[in-house]
């Protein structure tokens, strides 16, 4: 069963592998952000990614219902998505780093199928979490491959929020990591279903693509947190 379990996590890594070297839709037309859905700073975005990585983290994380994860924040007076992130260069030879886009090309529907909004309790943390995630982004932070949360040279995703909030004094985690092992990385680390978990986030919206009968249920989250 093990083997089992490694032969098709290999499988896929090798599948995402090839589709990041092949590259990806840019068509970013269409987003999974429900209309009017007002953002605050410091809210933490998750996703289900529908490439092959995103896969690969969904196959890897027995409890995972999402793949990536990112951070809400006020640029300018502008609510934007900052996030760590593999294979979305902007331009050729943009290396995978520490990215800021809006949140409808977050919730792209080139990109995702499926997400969730979760806010914090505290409003302070939540501002200054925010700040210390641009902070990240205007360092041009690298995204980290080893998946190693030490040091903060280099982040991956979920290290990113971990880390802002742990900046604003707030532990979203515990010390507790998963221990991924295949033949080319063996490393713990953290999934952003852990945030699912996190007694300091509550869940104030659910994105479900349109076609869906849930995505009437969001709207009418979204409308609640506008009143």
């Amino acid at each position: 069963m093990k083997l089992s379990l490694i032969f098709s996590t290999i499988l896929i890594l090798l599948c995402a592998w090839a589709m990041a070297c092949c590259g990806g839709s840019d068509d970013q037309s269409g987003t999974l952000l429900p209309s009017g859905l007002q953002l605050h700073a410091g809210d933490v975005v998750l996703r289900l990614g529908n490439s092959m990585a995103s896969h690969a983290v969904t196959a890897l994380d027995s409890q995972g219902e999402y793949s990536h994860t990112g951070i809400v924040v006020d640029s300018c007076g502008v609510k934007m998505v900052v996030h760590a992130v593999p294979d979305e260069p902007d331009y050729e030879g943009d290396p995978d780093r520490v990215k800021m886009e809006t949140p409808e090309e977050f919730f792209a529907t080139s990109r995702a199928l499926s997400g969730e909004i979760l806010r914090p309790t505290d409003s302070v943390a939540a501002s200054r979490a925010a700040a210390a995630a641009m902070e990240a982004y205007h360092r041009h932070t690298l995204f980290d491959h080893r998946y190693d949360d030490h040091d903060t040279v280099s982040m991956y995703c979920t290290e990113l929020v971990t880390h802002a909030y742990h900046r604003a004094g707030v532990e979203l985690v515990g010390e507790e990591r998963h221990h991924i092992s295949t033949p080319w990385i063996e490393v713990w680390c953290m999934f952003p279903s852990d945030l699912l978990r996190s007694p300091f986030l509550k869940s104030v919206c659910l994105i479900r693509p349109a076609n869906e009968e849930t995505h009437a249920t969001v709207k009418g989250m979204a409308e609640e947190e506008m009143e």
